[in-house]
């Protein structure tokens, strides 16, 4: 079974196809959708033991000529002296203007090789073949692309949408749980800010797709991509729209920076920022404690974290968030919940009741 969503973007449009056996004909998707002149694949070193010779051959079967370059996996690999590195490669392996770079792994190689992609020779094609739960859903679709800054997540970046996003869900089998876990918090996220039904779902199949159901998973992941293409298509550069994606995001970044991306998975950070926001949103009247307790349930039985460190204070936490790209003329614009299925994007929120939220989340 393949499910295939069309991202809306004129004539940045492009199709993103969710199915099994997908990584086995890479070669046929891109001699299809794109013609490249030659090919670069940046994978990380795990996921290039895994899937990069099924890639690579699928590749050579549609007679293109086939680099492959590999970074360490994790949230460093994020950096100036990464992107240096592979725009090294691009140049070495004498890429024009009609090649291809292909993110071959999860989200931090989408967001690095989409980066490099926007700003080699002034913009190249570049496709995702993302091999985790959060990339699938989140990170591979819209066209978001970055690095870190020591002081902040994603502060270096590009919009560059991708020319083709291939999903097999059959790659979540290499995933230790803990990855898969941190990557169904974009699932419920999805759920929360724009379709209770999704949220249903996980809900009443977590059991399935903990256990890598492939028709569940194809569900599920097609949907939420499908949500996410329609926010995109609407709002592409994140002027309105879109920043309600950010849900438990502002609180998930300061986390993340604060403990230098060492010690959370992106989803685990978002998934105590979505708990942080959810709380304030009940103090401040916006969302009741029966769909507080809702979300709650569901974050602990995916077994995600719900509460902020000990060591790290409520003010450190909120000082951090004032980094966030969210934050326009020293307001801090938060995305809070209403109800399941739908939130709004507030910058009038007190300092004092943001802190108190924290506060009641250790």
């Amino acid at each position: 079974m393949i499910k295939t969503i069309n991202v809306d973007l004129k004539e940045d449009s492009y199709l993103i196809f969710v199915g099994t056996g997908i990584i086995n004909r890479i070669g046929a998707y891109i001699e299809s959708h794109i013609q490249p002149t030659s090919v670069l694949i940046v994978a990380d070193t795990v996921v290039k033991h895994h899937f990069a010779s099924p890639v690579v051959d699928s590749l050579k079967r549609s007679s293109y000529d086939v680099s492959i370059v590999d970074i360490p996996g994790g949230e460093g690999s994020k950096s100036i002296e990464q992107l240096s590195q592979v725009l090294d490669s691009l140049v070495d392996n004498q890429l024009d203007r009609r090649s291809t770079l292909i993110a071959l792994g999860g989200g931090v190689v989408g967001d690095l090789v989409g980066f490099a992609a926007a700003v080699y020779m002034r913009g190249i094609a570049y496709v995702h073949i993302p091999t985790t739960l959060q990339a699938q859903v989140d990170a591979s679709v819209g066209g978001k692309t970055a690095i870190n800054h020591p002081k902040g997540k994603n502060l270096i970046g590009a919009f560059h949408q991708p020319k083709l996003v291939l999903i097999d869900v059959r790659t979540l089998g290499t995933l230790p749980h803990s990855d898969l876990r941190s990557g169904l918090i974009e699932v419920i996220k999805m759920g929360v800010i724009r379709d209770e039904f999704l949220f249903e779902m996980v809900e009443d199949n977590l059991d399935a797709i903990l256990s890598l159901d492939a028709k569940t998973l194809i569900e599920m992941i097609a949907r939420a991509c499908a949500n996410k293409a329609d926010i995109v298509a609407k709002d592409e550069k994140e002027s309105g729209l879109r920043m309600v994606l950010n849900y438990g995001h502002t609180f998930g970044h300061a986390l993340e920076a604060l403990t230098h991306y060492k010690v959370f998975r992106h989803g685990e950070a978002v998934s105590i920022g979505m708990h942080c926001a959810a709380r304030l949103a009940v103090n401040i009247g916006m969302f009741s404690e029966s769909n507080y307790e809702r979300q709650k349930v569901l974050l602990q039985q995916a077994k995600l974290p719900i509460t902020f460190p000990p060591d790290i204070s409520p003010e450190a936490i909120c000082n951090a968030m004032s980094l966030d790209k969210k934050t326009i003329g020293g307001k801090l614009r938060l995305i809070l919940p209403t109800r399941i299925g739908e939130v709004v994007i507030r910058d009038d929120v007190p300092e004092t009741e943001i802190i108190e939220a924290i506060s009641q989340c250790y």
